[in-house]
């Protein structure tokens, strides 16, 4: 599957974001997708991952409540909403997929999209 992400750009401190992957090459039910962040200087982390078959897990405690990931099938595509943003939310964001799980050990993710930088400042 290849995985194209788009959505990334500079946004001011309380602002909202939503970023989109678009899928190709496979459908998303056959895939758990999820949306990882880099920040400058930081290891690459999971954020949250919705599997094939719809359960979604949020890995990051801090952004309950302000991150919604969520997939529309009909376009093969994720969706990261991102509401209430913080400077410290500022991080390239990728698109990921595999087809057994969802992991917090990111390198396990066999399809990477190819990043979209959001940038949260005033």
């Amino acid at each position: 599957v290849r995985l194209q992400a788009s959505g990334g750009g500079l946004v001011q401190p309380g602002n909202s974001l939503r970023l989109s992957c678009a899928a190709s090459g496979g459908t998303l039910d056959d895939y758990n997708m999820g949306w990882v962040r880099q920040a400058p200087g930081e290891e690459r982390e999971l954020v949250s991952c919705i599997r094939s078959k719809g359960r979604i897990t949020n890995y990051i405690d801090s952004l309950k409540g302000r991150f919604t990931i969520s997939r529309d099938i009909a376009k093969n595509t994720v969706y990261l909403q991102m509401d209430s943003l913080k400077p410290e939310d500022t991080a390239v964001y990728y698109c990921v997929a595999d087809q057994r799980y969802c992991t917090a050990f990111v390198e396990e993710f066999d399809y990477w999209g190819q990043g979209t930088l959001v940038t949260v400042s005033s």
